[in-house]
């Protein structure tokens, strides 16, 4: 028995699922989801992993499973469009960004962003009359959004969210202050996604560990020059810019700092 990571929708993270059977990176896959089976890809087979799971591959995608799945997906820029029309005509707070047509054909899956809830009642049951299928809403955040579109950062790399998967981490504030970044502006260190950049993320273990005994920015210091008050911190070098009290700019190591 292998553990198997299977992506079954692009707005999600992979699931865990084990398989009693032989599956290779790539090839496409059955697997039990919420409201019936669903075609998925597999991402990672057979890698370690504490977590454990209880669900299972049912098995290998058919021609004709692969077939239905293509159908649907012909089929899904004209309903999404219906649901377009149909959130703007309720003058809904909304962004549909995605669909997908289960594949037993009985329900579809329509995925959007939003600021805040949103009462989408009347929309379930207008969609549910004019397309004849079970309906359900589902709002994702604007990460979400952008690791399903793609594309590039300021730093010319893939997303990290599409790059790297996995769990998308809870990027905050004090990540930037404590790279000494958060005076640039929410706009310099924010991604397409309108929040702040995940690798953020990346070293800001790093940066509290070099900031433990550092001075806070325009606290008053003693240096050999005399005392100033701290305008800049450069943790990787240890080093502070001081302005001292008769004017003047000086760069002192943290352990000469009295």
């Amino acid at each position: 028995m292998s553990k198997v990571l299977v992506r079954v929708y692009s707005w999600e993270n992979q699931r865990l699922y084990f398989s009693d059977f032989d599956i290779e990176k790539g090839e496409k896959v059955i697997v039990t989801c919420e409201n019936s089976n669903e075609l998925g890809i597999a991402e990672e087979v057979d890698f370690d992993t504490k977590e454990e799971t209880t669900d299972k591959i049912l098995r290998i995608a058919t021609p004709r499973d692969r077939e239905t799945f293509e159908k649907y997906e012909k089929e899904k820029e004209n309903i999404l469009e219906v649901c377009k029309d149909e959130a703007k005509k309720l003058e809904l707070p909304m962004k549909v960004v995605d669909a997908r047509i289960g594949l037993d054909g009985k329900h579809i899956i329509f995925v959007f962003t939003a600021d805040g809830r949103v009462d989408f009642r009347e929309l379930v049951k207008n969609l549910s009359k004019s397309l004849k299928r079970s309906i359900r809403m589902q709002q994702i955040g604007s990460r979400d959004e952008a690791r399903k579109l793609g594309g590039w950062g300021m730093c010319g790399r893939e997303l990290c969210c599409v790059k790297f998967g996995g769990n998308i981490p809870s990027i905050t504030t004090e990540m930037a202050r404590s790279q000494q970044i958060a005076h640039r502006g929410a706009e310099r260190i924010s991604g397409i996604c309108g929040r702040l950049m995940c690798c953020l993320a990346y070293e800001a273990q790093q940066y509290r560990e070099m900031m433990v005994g550092m001075p806070e920015i325009y606290s008053v210091v003693n240096t050999p020059e005399g005392k100033g008050t701290v305008i800049e911190i450069n943790a990787p070098t240890q080093e502070v810019k001081v302005k001292t009290e008769a004017g003047e700019y000086v760069v002192v190591k943290k352990q000469d700092l009295k």
